[in-house]
């Protein structure tokens, strides 16, 4: 019965053209700011999304057009000044987003749930958003720092390193990945020497260095942001001679990272979200053809955030969110025929049809828990200059 009245909704919506409303989705990302190296590609995976459904002529409630906004990544009177345009003036039925956990929990109690709309965010990770209060309207393809923190932990055990230093980005993002990582460590015999934050923003920072440095370490873990911080972290301890080898966070990962510390980055590794999956060759592929690289940082989970919504939103029959909001885990999980990159036609044809799918997507989705992905990382070195895959967790 349930996959009889999707199909008749899905049908009828088709048949009464008249009935179908436009549907907007506002991308909100830190297009300035500490990310704004990798959040185009970022923005371009999720209109890649919009551009294939579209494309398709498959999606029944109208064209669907994206509407920008900047999130700035750590200012979260702007990123809810952003938000609040874009749903109260442009009017948008979701939002892909936001960027950074800080400005995602602000966007998500100030603007979503006062005004009813589902947000999936690529890529805020902090643990705490897992159980913040969301009235079922948040989800995010990236996984939480609680998975990211094994992660970094594993690694650095299996390389014999038993000693590290920590400095993290002083806010939700790097306080909570740093206190998570920490627990990790420990709890495989490792010693964090210590576990500092530094501000964004700075022009030196040789006395964070400075004492980075007399606590000891085998090496530096930066928990940051690569056009930030982290960065100034990275070269002070260089121009110092403080550290030699670093463990980069997703945060810093990034081209620029390479492109202004140079040579002196071989060597160093760290993980950020990825898979060695079909869907994830299929996502290069497809950014490629569209002139963006398809294994920047989150690209692959802004293309899946976006897909989910438009994907839930057709086996709901509607945009509205408080009727559409609950059918995102059903497309994102199995059972289901499954969905890759570049099939989102099919799998709107297959909805109208009654047919559940399970959409994989370019970064092996699977949602669990509080609406949250499972957690593939790509492992990385740094060698000659560039980045380097070695692995995947």
């Amino acid at each position: 019965m349930k996959k009889f009245l999707l199909a008749s909704t899905a049908t009828f919506a088709l048949a009464g053209g008249a009935l179908a409303q436009d549907v907007k989705i506002g991308i909100i990302l830190g297009f300035t700011g500490p990310l704004e190296s990798i959040t185009p590609a970022m923005g371009a995976g999720a209109e890649l999304a919009i551009a294939e459904v579209n494309a398709s002529g498959n999606f029944a409630l109208g064209a669907v057009t994206a509407v920008r906004g900047d999130s700035t990544c750590v200012d979260a009177a702007a990123a809810v000044a952003a938000a609040e345009r874009l749903v109260t003036s442009e009017k948008v039925d979701a939002i892909m987003g936001a960027d950074c956990s800080g400005v995602t929990g602000a966007i998500l109690q100030n603007v979503a749930r006062p005004n009813g709309i589902v947000m999936i965010s690529p890529s805020a990770t902090s643990p705490a958003l897992s159980t913040a209060e969301d009235d079922g309207l948040f989800f995010r393809t990236a996984p939480s720092d609680a998975r990211q923190g094994e992660v970094m932990a594993d690694i650095l055990a299996e390389k014999g390193i038993g000693s590290v230093a920590v400095t993290y980005t002083n806010n939700d993002y790097g306080k909570g990945l740093s206190d998570s990582f920490a627990a990790a460590f420990a709890a495989r015999g490792g010693k964090v020497t210590i576990n500092a934050p530094h501000e964004d923003g700075k022009a030196d920072y040789s006395a964070e260095v400075g004492a980075l440095a007399s606590a000891g370490g085998e090496m530096l873990v930066v928990a940051g942001y690569v056009d930030q911080g982290g960065k100034g972290v990275i070269q002070a301890s260089i121009d110092s001679g403080a550290f030699e080898t670093f463990y980069l966070v997703d945060g810093m990962y990034g081209d620029s990272l390479i492109q202004s510390i140079g040579a002196e980055l071989d060597g160093s590794f760290g993980a950020v979200p990825g898979t060695d999956s079909d869907g994830a060759t299929r996502f290069q592929e497809l950014a490629s053809a569209a002139g963006f690289d398809g294994t920047s940082a989150f690209a692959p989970e802004s293309y899946d955030a976006a897909a989910l919504i438009l994907l839930a939103m057709a086996s709901a029959g509607t945009s509205k969110a408080t009727d559409w909001a609950g059918k995102v885990m059903e497309v994102a999980n199995a059972p289901g025929e499954l969905i890759l990159p570049g099939e989102l036609g099919k799998a709107l044809e297959l909805i109208a049809q009654g047919v559940d799918i399970d959409y994989v997507g370019a970064s092996a989705v699977e949602l669990i828990g509080p609406g949250e992905s499972a957690g593939s990382y790509r492992q990385y070195e740094i060698r000659n200059g560039s980045f380097e895959t070695v692995g995947f967790r």
